[in-house]
């Protein structure tokens, strides 16, 4: 009997199977470039960011410096009022200095402070200010003697005392109704009692002027504030 000879060709499934793994092989092939791709462009967006941050914080930085420049300028047609830059403070000198247990000025230390204000305001109403300067801080301080707490309310009287001063209503170089207003915008006190004392007790009796700045993405605030309305100095 002849019988029938099958004949099975196992390459056949092999072949068969190839295409599939090619395919699989492919995919993820293209998966790999597609990650790789993602990544990159991932990468480039952070270096991007990173680098505009960067841009932005040195154009603060500048700014910074530039208006402490025109704040130095100002001071130098002033004898005795200096800035440390360091510090960002414009100190007064004698033009702000107290007696012992005292917190008025003379007439013509008033005189003085009010004559300085309006520099102090054109800086920092331009374009460079408003984009840079936050506000003024009156500091006002005391020498050692006596306790902390008594120094510390005499050390906030000073500092009211010089405000006062700027809202004046007679004596030398008042100040307009428009630089009072900004004066009250711009303008805190603080007391800081015989902290940051100097080396002599006739220097540590002082006021200085601290500067703040705003940040790279900050804005001077604007708060609305009825016009005029002054009001009476309560330090007399």
């Amino acid at each position: 009997m002849i019988g029938t000879k099958i004949v099975l060709n196992r390459g056949g499934r092999d072949e068969a199977e190839k295409p599939f793994w090619i395919s699989f092989a492919d995919l993820m092939t293209a998966l790999m470039v597609l990650f790789l791709v993602v990544m990159g462009v991932a990468l480039i967006a952070v270096t991007k960011n990173v680098t505009e941050r960067e841009k932005k914080e040195e154009r603060h930085r500048l700014d910074i410096e530039l208006i402490l420049d025109r704040f130095v300028a100002a001071a130098k047609q002033y004898d005795g009022i200096k800035v440390d830059r360091e510090r960002r403070v414009i100190n007064f000198g004698e033009r702000a200095r107290f007696g012992f247990g005292k917190w008025d000025l003379a007439s013509e230390q008033e005189g003085i402070l009010r004559r300085f204000v309006p520099e102090m305001l054109d800086r920092a109403n331009d374009e460079l200010g408003q984009r840079i300067l936050k506000r003024f801080v009156v500091e006002g301080y005391t020498d050692k003697r006596g306790s902390y707490l008594f120094n510390l309310n005499l050390s906030l009287q000073r500092s009211q005392r010089v405000l006062c001063a700027m809202f004046a209503t007679a004596g030398p170089n008042i100040l307009s109704d428009d630089q009072k207003e900004h004066v009250r915008n711009l303008f805190l006190a603080g007391g800081y009692s015989f902290n940051a004392a100097k080396e002599t007790n006739e220097e540590s009796r002082r006021v200085e002027m601290r500067m703040e700045f705003l940040g790279p993405d900050e804005q001077r605030p604007q708060i609305p504030m009825p016009s005029g309305r002054f009001g009476d100095c309560a330090v007399g």
